[in-house]
């Protein structure tokens, strides 16, 4: 009788899939690998203490916090050794596809006889809308568990290669990527596009996260913070970043706004917006990475969408 183990991207989608009586027992991946600097070796004590230190710093995660809510979940699954089957459970934006390429890494060097196979969800109809897993119906997610994607070698290697070079410290790497389609991973090639965006632009110096919130503070006019933080969370497109880190960048473009009730941008807000002056020297920071490479040693050029090393 095989065992199955379940790995999903959040605790409020483990809740829901407890009630859903697959079988089987369930790890929540409690990471953001999407920000802050990251490292090849999935699980080291390098690899944690680099994380511990990024999300203390600009989270205010305390020990004991990182300790009980990720670390104990980490090793509940290193203790999982017995299943043969694991379902990787993640959705189609940057945050979960990060997570993903970090899990399938250390699966590949801890469990390197396992079945894995994977449940992603994006693009469930003919809209454009873009679903979560918890978008979804309990019919929905039992017929995408019913269809998952059974990943073979080849697919595991090449997951595994674009973490190394998400990991690495020149984004080019993963910009040379090409041959996306040859493996079973639907919405990787949008969500690495999505990450070579958040570097910063030639034109201003923001990258595309936070030319985003200024685009949707002018046109939405939104009468309050919250009101914007809505507005933003909504129409992020693939990022599936959540308020807290919204919050952070709200912070940090605070000069650009004159006011937050109503959200009005400033004169600066505006001339930035439009390519008038650039923001780089004011917003540029020396310890800021996007996995292993330090976000303002390149720049992204809008026009040929290339990434260009300082």
């Amino acid at each position: 009788m095989s065992s199955q183990l379940h790995i999903t991207n959040g605790d409020s989608f483990t809740t829901k899939l407890r009630n859903l009586n697959l079988g089987g027992e369930i790890i929540t991946w409690r990471e953001m690998l999407c920000e802050g600097k990251t490292e090849t070796n999935v699980g080291s004590e390098s690899f944690w203490k680099t994380r511990f230190e990024f999300l203390n710093k600009n989270y205010k995660v305390t020990k004991s916090w990182f300790i009980e809510k990720t670390l104990k979940e980490y090793r509940s699954l290193c203790n999982h050794k017995q299943e043969d089957h694991i379902v990787l459970w993640f959705e189609y934006d940057l945050f979960c596809q990060i997570n993903m390429l970090a899990v399938i890494s250390w699966l590949k060097s801890n469990r390197p006889f396992a079945e894995i196979s994977m449940v992603c969800c994006g693009e469930e109809d003919d809209s454009d809308t873009l679903y979560g897993l918890n978008d979804l119906s309990d019919e929905q997610i039992l017929n995408l568990y019913n269809h998952r994607t059974y990943l073979n070698q080849d697919d595991v290697e090449y997951a595994d290669y674009v973490w190394q070079l998400y990991c690495s410290d020149n984004p080019i790497r993963l910009e040379n990527l090409k041959d996306f389609s040859s493996f079973q991973f639907t919405y990787l090639e949008s969500a690495i596009r999505a990450h070579l965006m958040r570097f910063p632009s030639i034109k201003n110096g923001l990258n595309e996260v936070e030319n985003n919130i200024l685009r949707l503070a002018n046109s939405a006019n939104p009468k309050s913070k919250s009101e914007l933080m809505a507005t933003v969370l909504k129409n992020q497109g693939r990022y599936g970043f959540g308020d807290t880190q919204y919050d952070r960048l709200f912070v940090k473009l605070k000069p650009m706004f004159k006011s937050f009730k109503p959200v009005k941008l400033s004169k600066t807000g505006n001339d930035i917006l439009v390519g008038k002056t650039s923001y780089y020297s004011c917003i540029q920071e020396n310890d800021v990475f996007l996995g292993g490479a330090l976000k303002y040693s390149f720049l992204y050029n809008t026009d040929t969408d290339r990434i260009l090393k300082l």
